[in-house]
């Protein structure tokens, strides 16, 4: 450990996010290069650093800092040196002078206690010198707060969120109620707030903690899809969480009621408990597709010798379905058109759009990922944008949401359309379906498609399924398989899977492969072969956009694993490449990578081929895959290219957003599509190996299903129709408002 003491001479570089910064101290006897996080050190400034000295191999001996203290200048040369660094705004080099000539050691005892005194100096008014007053008080504070928090094992970054959130009152809400932090702070949960309420001496059984750990127990179960728990869940889970009684817990659900935090309801002869905002965000989106689903009236005569004569130039035949699909969609403000593979979506989505193109109608097309959305655009011809770029997506905060992620487009400031049809519904969860309905003026058809025997939305709700359950809205639900889809085993077999029928794995197939391996290992190397070698040419595709696919994340066939053997092999090291490792992972230029987070605060841009950003954006999310393309080790970042040319920034401590995509997860998959998919197919958890997760699975090809492993194991997959139970009450508030 070596100690080091000087003023900061100069901050060569800092990511003002998180604070990373890399500085010159200079020091009495010499000058040393600093790396650490210091957010709120200026230039001038005095400080003593502790850490490990490092041999950078471009940049030389460099300290990198694991504590530090910010020193108040004891003599005047340091006070000089500090004020003229131009940390306090207004003050250059010859006021510097100025002010330390007139006041000499005592120069900050004047400025932190009689800073009116400031004003003795020309140039210096008593309005001025209480502007430098406040800056001086808002550092002090700052600083103070950043080392009471790291007592609390709370990072600088976070430290800083937490002290502008509260300011000085932050004191007093660490001491009585550190539970606050977890509902108020982005970034601070429940476990690290319980562990600061220990440390401050805070009881387990405290009012606080318990309403805390309540609301804490209904976000867990909203990350894995619920919009409530059934009340005798929650107060098991919750029991467990806390280490408390269940009494004291029911006790403190009344107040957490009349607090407007729970909704609880009575459902199926037992209560259920949301959190608020999961019942109104529920509630509203039942309400705003009631008020679309307007029914009008129109000669259907007239509506069939237009699409006669569509199908004639189109040179296509409808059948029954597919016409009363574009019919529903003439004569109704809310359609939803529901099918598996080869069912004749597309056709369905490119004649309403004929339709309704001939009828001078402005028409807009959406699907929830960027992928998605490049599906729909090449199937169509048009434009189609993910439902965030449509939404507009902003970064900047508005007067509704301080933290910054909204949408432009809402109920003050709706989409421009007359038809509105979004792709892959089965994506969509509550959130975005909310957001969606607001921008939606009534009186635009909004046609929703998807497939709702695929997996359900990453994000809390059923959102598809419920609104089809409800039987409240006009559904067309397509089975029949088209002549051309037909000479497909691919669609013919997910059909037969959907179906839960045996599948012969013995056929010779063009586009539906089975290889039997019998253990993991044997799998991983036929894997590699058809990835590397067998399935680029068949296809005519790049191994990268061949697609390796599995039901779980650990294991010997899990993303994981899967991800450290492929990378060995599809993008193995040297060659100049730069690499980083962080998490147990490491990042190698030329990686292929996913976003496994949607962070709305992400900036992106599109250059030209000189370099220069020619557009803007903010926001990626959760299921972007793309390739890494630099790796710059001093500025620590990390640049991604995803669809579309969109170039992305990553500083290092934002690397636990990307992980490795040579191997995803199934449920990762959806809404894409590749030229291949390869799946192993061995034992696992029964919960995770079911009929609807090797469905959804099979249909992400589009010239190639190649399944690798057991074939009783595929059987079994598809005889398992168990699916994991979504608690979600779309549903339900949809049919409550039909009995209003």
């Amino acid at each position: 450990m070596a100690t080091v003491q000087g003023f900061v001479e100069k901050i060569k570089y800092r990511n003002e996010d998180n604070g990373y910064t890399v500085l010159n101290l200079s020091s009495r006897d010499e000058e040393y290069i600093l790396v650490g996080t210091f957010p709120y050190i200026n230039e001038g400034e005095m400080i003593e650093a502790s850490g490990s000295m490092t041999e950078h191999p471009i940049y030389g001996e460099q300290l990198q800092v694991e504590s530090y203290e910010i020193l108040i200048p004891e003599d005047a040369d340091a006070m000089e040196r500090y004020l003229a660094s131009g940390a306090i705004k207004g003050i250059g080099a010859a006021l510097a002078a100025r002010i330390v000539r007139r006041f000499k050691a005592d120069t900050f005892r004047v400025m932190e206690e009689e800073p009116e005194r400031l004003s003795e100096v020309k140039g210096i008014s008593e309005k001025m010198a209480m502007a430098i007053a406040g800056q001086m008080e808002e550092k002090r504070g700052m600083r103070q707060a950043t080392m009471f928090l790291q007592k609390y094992g709370i990072s600088v970054s976070l430290a800083v969120k937490i002290y502008q959130e509260y300011g000085p009152r932050m004191y007093g809400i660490i001491e009585e109620n550190p539970y606050r932090l977890a509902e108020d702070i982005p970034g601070v949960g429940f476990k690290m707030a319980d562990e600061i309420a220990g440390k401050v001496g805070i009881f387990t059984d405290s009012d606080f903690r318990i309403k805390s750990g309540v609301l804490y127990t209904l976000l867990q179960a909203v990350a894995n899809g619920h919009t409530y728990l059934p009340e005798e869940e929650l107060l098991t889970s919750a029991s467990e969480l806390l280490r408390v009684d269940r009494e004291l817990i029911e006790k403190q659900l009344m107040d957490l009621q009349m607090e407007k935090k729970l909704v609880v309801k009575a459902q199926d002869g037992r209560s259920i408990v949301y959190a608020a905002q999961y019942y109104y965000l529920e509630l509203n989106s039942a309400k705003m597709l009631y008020d679309l689903n307007i029914q009008g009236h129109f000669d259907q005569e007239q509506i069939m010798k237009k699409l006669d004569r569509i199908q004639e130039e189109e040179r296509i035949q409808l059948d029954e379905m597919q016409i009363k699909a574009v019919t529903e969609a003439v004569g109704n403000g809310l359609l939803i058109i529901t099918g598996g593979p080869g069912t004749g979506k597309t056709t369905i989505i490119n004649t309403i759009i004929r339709y309704f193109e001939e009828a001078g109608m402005e028409i807009l097309l959406a699907a929830p990922t960027g992928r998605a959305a490049k599906r729909m655009t090449e199937a169509t011809g048009m434009e189609a944008r993910t439902i965030h770029r449509l939404l507009e997506i902003t970064g900047a905060p508005d007067d509704r949401n301080s933290s910054g992620m909204h949408f432009e487009r809402n109920e003050e400031n709706p989409l421009e359309a007359d038809v509105i049809i979004i792709d892959e519904m089965s994506m969509v969860d509550i959130y975005l379906l909310h957001s969606l309905l607001k921008a939606v003026n009534v009186g635009t058809r909004l046609i929703l498609v998807g497939d709702v025997d695929q997996l359900p939305s990453v994000g809390p709700g059923n959102v598809l399924r419920d609104m089809i359950d409800s039987g409240c809205f006009n559904v067309v639900k397509l089975t029949r398989i088209f002549r051309q889809a037909s000479q497909s085993d691919i669609v013919v077999n997910a059909h037969r899977i959907n179906g839960g029928e045996r599948i012969d794995l013995t056929k010779r197939s063009r586009d539906f492969l089975f290889i039997r391996r019998e253990q993991p290992d044997a799998i991983i190397s036929a894997m590699i072969t058809l990835v590397r070698e067998k399935l680029p040419g068949y296809v005519s595709a790049q191994p990268f956009d061949i697609q390796v696919m599995t039901p779980m994340r650990k294991g010997a066939l899990g993303v994981e694993r899967l991800n450290s053997i492929l990378q060995e092999f599809l993008n193995p090291a040297g060659g100049g490449k730069a690499e980083k490792e962080a998490g147990g992972v490491t990042y190698r230029e030329g990686d292929k990578v996913m976003q496994v987070k949607n962070n709305y605060q992400l900036g992106w841009e599109i250059r030209n081929q000189r370099g220069i950003p020619v557009e803007t954006g903010m926001g990626v999310f959760n299921g972007d895959m793309g390739v890494i393309r630099e790796i710059n080790g001093f500025a620590e970042t990390l640049t991604v290219e995803f669809d579309e040319g969109r170039m992305v920034e990553y500083g290092f401590k934002q690397l636990e957003e990307l992980e490795l995509a040579y191997a995803i997860t199934i449920h990762k998959s959806q809404g894409s599509e590749y030229p291949a998919v390869v799946i192993p197919v061995h034992s696992g958890p029964r919960m995770l190996m079911t009929r609807n997760l090797i469905y959804t699975a099979v249909t992400r090809a589009r010239s190639c299903v190649c399944l690798v492993g057991l074939p009783d194991m595929f059987q079994a997959m598809v005889n398992n129709e168990t699916e994991q139970r979504r608690y979600s009450g779309l549903k339900d508030r949809i049919l409550e408002l039909a009995q209003i």
